[in-house]
């Protein structure tokens, strides 16, 4: 029997209309542009503005978009995963919902939950689906409304994040050495201290209290973030590259989460790879979470040429992180047809 690889065929992606710059938000908060722009890199972010709509309408645009450039027929996709911290309600889930809105007739949908690792955490996980044989076709979306979170009176944090979604369609193939070929997956367990969303869950649920002491908005330590997301992400791609043989003669590219381009810059020097070998988009979307790296892939996808060699790395609150090497199976935006 010939093995069965998982390969994206294409990739959608949606930001709100509404930019919000370093400027608009020093009039917000006690910061400025040159304050932003040494310490995380972010110019301006994107914003969900419009009353009443959360991350499936950003996760179905992305997912519309994918049908659309592909050409697949809704009918044959067997599950859709939203990959998201910010789900539109407690339950349904948000995959739910996007399934609904785009008529999808013979498939299964359920939420992710990886923080802003959780792009590749589901990734693997949709891989292993095809990989299996039972599946052929499954929608992947990272979507995340950070701004529904983010305490806009808190300087450390709500120059950080924005807001996007992007998907992906993964479908089987027999071709050789093309997709997923590797992942590096773990979680360590000791973050919650340091980034966290306190108030909403079971152990603490909503009250005038919680309310009122702001306890539903994102808290971190960024300090301690940082050096756990350098440490991590820099030793996860190393490692994956180490065990397969890539350098930076032979990695077209790294796609890192987006949250802080110190980070970025950290991982790239560990792999000895010039940035111009990086994708980073955090200058003008922010850290939009789970939704980062897919972004970052849908911007770039004309660049990429079959056969290339993708590091995709993440770090997210719990602490997760982790490291996966994808060989890419088209070329150019116009050319997502599954290998059959």
């Amino acid at each position: 029997m010939e093995k069965i690889n998982a390969i994206i065929t294409g990739v959608g992606g949606y930001v709100p209309d509404y930019v919000l710059t370093n400027d608009e938000l020093s009039r917000m908060v006690d910061t400025n542009d040159e304050w932003i722009m040494t310490r995380v890199g972010i110019k301006e972010r994107r914003i969900l503005t419009e009353e009443g709509l959360g991350t499936s309408y950003m996760a179905r645009k992305a997912a519309k978009q994918l049908l659309k450039k592909t050409g697949v027929d809704p009918d044959t996709i067997d599950a859709l995963i939203v990959t998201t911290s910010t789900a539109d309600y407690k339950f349904p889930s948000t995959a739910s919902i996007v399934l609904g809105k785009l008529g999808l007739k013979n498939a299964f949908a359920f939420d992710y939950w990886a923080a802003c690792c959780g792009f590749l955490y589901t990734l693997d996980t949709a891989a292993a689906m095809i990989q299996c044989g039972r599946y052929k076709k499954i929608i992947v979306i990272g979507a995340d409304k950070m701004s529904s979170v983010v305490d806009y009176k808190d300087r450390s944090t709500c120059a950080l994040f924005g807001d996007g979604a992007a998907a992906v369609l993964l479908e089987a193939t027999t071709e050789p050495n093309v997709g997923l070929m590797d992942s590096y997956l773990r979680t360590d367990g000791k973050g919650l201290p340091f980034l966290h969303l306190k108030a909403g869950g079971s152990v603490c649920p909503p009250s005038h209290f919680t309310v009122d002491h702001r306890l539903h908005y994102l808290y971190q330590e960024g300090r301690t973030v940082f050096r756990y997301a350098v440490t991590n992400m820099s030793d996860d791609c190393a490692l994956i590259a180490g065990r397969n043989h890539l350098d930076k003669n032979n990695i077209a590219y790294v796609v890192p989460h987006q949250a802080n381009m110190r980070i970025i810059e950290a991982v790239a020097k560990r792999l000895d790879l010039p940035m111009d070998h990086v994708m980073v988009n955090i200058q003008h979307f922010g850290n939009t979470s789970a939704a980062t790296i897919p972004l970052a892939l849908w911007e770039n996808e004309g660049k990429l040429k079959k056969g290339d060699n993708l590091i995709l790395t993440a770090f997210g609150a719990g602490f997760v992180h982790g490291a996966a090497y994808y060989k890419w199976a088209y070329d150019g935006k116009d050319s997502a047809t599954p290998v059959k």
